[in-house]
């Protein structure tokens, strides 16, 4: 019997600041240098250089990729409320939806049929670890946890080969946080 194609489209939005389009990139990388898939990162921003809207759009695959923009995404990643106001209705149904829970309101009644919600206090998390802007890759833990879009030891990889030269210990802290975080979430 064939193997089942692999093909996954991800929006992570949030707002300028936050490392969003970071979270895409190393997300990209993991797949594509450390899971020999194919990816694609689109970003987007607002007007504004912090504190505006920014998304990253990344499609994941083990074939190739005809076209790069994530129209209905199978995993929808909301790190401000604005990007959950403005994707919500994109997310496909049966899709996984991710917040920041302490920055993110979920209103149930938008969320897509059968979709599945997680939420984690990523920020907070930072905030305790001493690292704001961490919250990014407490995230992407969490969402490695529960998706297995990519495999731990390939985002582990991406972080630390991705984040500023002197932060790699701290970001891997808080990658492992995440990654926790999700794992303890499974039944």
């Amino acid at each position: 019997m064939a193997k089942k194609s692999e093909y996954h489209e991800i929006i992570i939005t949030g707002f300028g600041g936050q490392g969003i389009i970071l979270a895409g990139n190393i997300l990209g990388k993991s797949a594509t240098l450390f899971e020999k898939k194919n990816a694609t990162l689109i970003q987007s921003y607002g007007p504004e250089a912090r504190g505006g809207s920014c998304a990253a759009q990344v499609v994941v695959s083990d074939e190739n990729i005809e076209y790069p923009y994530v129209e209905n995404p199978h995993v929808l990643i909301c790190m401000s409320q604005e990007g959950f106001d403005k994707n919500i209705s994109k997310l496909i149904k049966g899709g996984t939806l991710f917040t920041d829970s302490g920055l993110v309101e979920i209103e149930k009644k938008r969320i897509p049929k059968g979709a599945k919600a997680h939420s984690i206090p990523a920020t907070r998390f930072a905030e305790e670890m001493g690292v704001k802007m961490m919250a990014n890759i407490i995230m992407m833990g969490f969402v490695t946890a529960v998706t297995k879009l990519v495999s731990y030891e390939a985002i582990k990889k991406a972080v630390n080969t991705s984040v500023p030269k002197g932060t790699e210990k701290k970001n891997m802290a808080g990658l492992e946080r995440g990654y926790q975080y999700g794992m303890d979430l499974k039944p």
